[in-house]
C-alpha cells in the first residue's frame, strides 16, 4: 500500500523515546469540532520501556500541526505544478514542522491503561501492570507546557518528576486494562482486572474516592474494558474474555442487569456511543466489529455485523461529533474508519465503472470490501 498525501487532511509522525501501549486525548477549551489549521492538541500515554523502573506517564503538546501539502492542499499542488514540477503557491504552514512538548512522570510499572476524567482533564488513571491503579493530577505540568515558549526545550533532556499520586488502589488481585470515568458523574470511575473483578470509585467529599470493598465479579474471565452510560450516572458495560458483554447498575452489583453473548472469541473492547446513546460497538479476538442496539439487546440481533480486519481488533471508539462514525485498530496493523451512514449503491457503482471503461481501467472495488468503510 502507498502513501498518498491526498488519503489525509493532516498527517505529522511524532513520537516518545518508548513504545506505548495506551493513549488518551486531553479536553481542552479551544473547541470542537476543530476545522481551522493549524491545529493544537493535548494528550497523555503510558509507557512500555524495557526497564520495569524506567516508566513513565507522559503529559504531550502537541503544537503547530499544518496541513501542509496533504489533502485538498496535494490535490490543489497537482493541479496548479507547472512545467518544472514546482507549486505555483505554498501555504505558509507547510514550511513550519509541528512541535512536541513533553513532560514526563516516573511510573510504578508499565502503563497498561491510562484515561483522563473528562471533566477535570488534569485527572488521570492509570493501571499498572504491578496490579496497581493510581490516580494523578497533572495540572502542574500542563501549566508548565502552556507558559514553554517555541523551540525552547529542542535538543535538551526532558526531566522526570516524581509526583506523588492522588491515591492509590491495591485492591485488585491482579493486573487489568479495564478502566473508564463516567461522562455524566464527575469523579466516579470504574476498574476491572484479569481475575475477572470490578471495582467501583466513589468521589469523596475531599479530594479522594471511596473504593468498594466487594467487587462486581460475574464475568467469567478477564474484564478487558468498561464504559460508562452517556446519559445514566449508574449504569456501565463491561466486556471480558469469557465472549459477552455485560450490562451493570451499580446500585445492584450481584448481577449484571443484562448479559449478551456478543462475540465467538475474547471480546476485546466497548465503546458506547455518546451522541445515539442506545448504540453500542464491540471488537473481538475474532477480527469483528459488531454494533448493538441496548433497545434490543440480544445475541442474535447485533444491528451490524463486519469481518474485514485480519487479527484480533484492539481498540474502538465513536466519532465524538458524528454519530454514525467510528474507528477501530487491530492487531493486524491496520486503522480503520467507518461511517455506518454508507450504502452500497449499485447504480452509482455501475455509473463509475462505465467512467472507468471510458478511461480504460476496469479499475472495481473489491467485492469483500464494506460500503461503511
Amino acid at each position: 500500500m502507498e502513501y498518498d498525501r491526498a488519503s489525509y487532511q493532516c498527517f505529522h509522525p511524532l513520537g516518545l523515546e518508548w513504545p506505548c501501549l495506551s493513549f488518551d486525548i486531553l479536553r481542552d477549551d479551544l473547541g470542537a469540532p476543530r476545522t481551522t489549521f493549524p491545529f493544537t492538541q493535548y494528550m497523555v500515554a503510558g509507557t512500555q520501556a524495557p526497564n520495569p523502573r524506567g516508566q513513565l506517564l507522559s503529559i504531550v503538546k502537541l503544537d503547530k500541526m499544518g496541513q501542509g501539502k496533504h489533502g485538498d492542499k496535494a490535490k490543489q499542488k497537482g493541479d496548479s505544478e507547472d512545467e518544472d514540477g514546482m507549486s505555483d503557491s505554498d501555504d505558509e504552514d507547510e514550511d513550519e514542522p509541528p512541535v512536541m512538548h513533553h513532560r514526563q512522570i516516573a511510573h510504578p510499572g508499565g502503563v497498561n491503561r491510562v484515561r483522563a476524567m473528562p471533566q477535570q482533564p488534569s485527572v488521570v488513571a492509570t493501571w499498572s501492570e504491578k496490579g496497581t491503579v493510581q490516580v494523578y493530577d497533572v495540572a502542574a505540568q500542563l501549566t508548565e507546557l502552556n507558559q514553554e515558549a517555541p523551540g525552547k526545550s529542542k535538543g535538551k533532556k526532558t526531566p522526570i518528576y516524581k509526583v506523588q499520586p492522588m491515591q492509590t488502589f491495591r485492591g485488585h488481585t491482579n493486573e487489568g486494562y479495564a478502566v473508564d470515568w463516567s461522562p455524566v458523574s464527575a469523579g466516579l470511575m470504574a476498574t476491572g482486572d484479569c481475575n475477572n473483578a470490578i471495582h467501583i470509585w466513589e468521589p469523596t467529599d475531599g479530594s479522594g474516592w471511596a473504593v468498594d470493598s466487594s467487587p462486581c465479579s460475574s464475568h467469567g474471565g478477564s474484564v478487558e474494558d468498561i464504559q460508562w452510560s452517556p446519559t445514566e450516572a449508574d449504569v456501565f458495560v463491561s466486556c471480558s474474555v469469557d465472549r459477552h458483554i455485560f450490562v451493570w447498575d451499580k446500585r445492584q452489583r450481584s448481577a449484571p442487569m443484562l448479559k449478551v453473548h456478543a462475540h465467538e472469541a475474547d471480546v476485546n473492547v466497548v465503546s458506547w456511543n455518546r451522541s445515539t446513546s442506545y448504540m453500542l460497538a464491540s471488537g473481538g479476538d475474532d477480527g469483528t466489529l459488531r454494533i448493538w442496539d441496548l433497545r434490543n439487546f440480544t445475541s442474535s440481533e447485533f444491528v451490524a455485523h463486519f469481518k474485514h480486519h485480519r487479527a484480533a481488533v484492539t481498540s474502538v471508539e465513536w466519532c465524538p461529533h458524528e454519530a454514525s462514525m467510528l474507528a477501530t485498530t487491530s492487531a493486524d496493523n491496520q486503522t480503520i474508519v467507518w461511517d455506518l451512514a454508507l450504502e452500497r449503491d449499485p447504480e452509482e457503482e455501475a455509473a463509475m465503472a462505465a467512467d472507468m471503461e471510458a478511461l480504460g481501467s476496469n479499475a472495481a472495488a473489491p467485492a469483500e470490501i464494506p460500503p461503511q468503510l
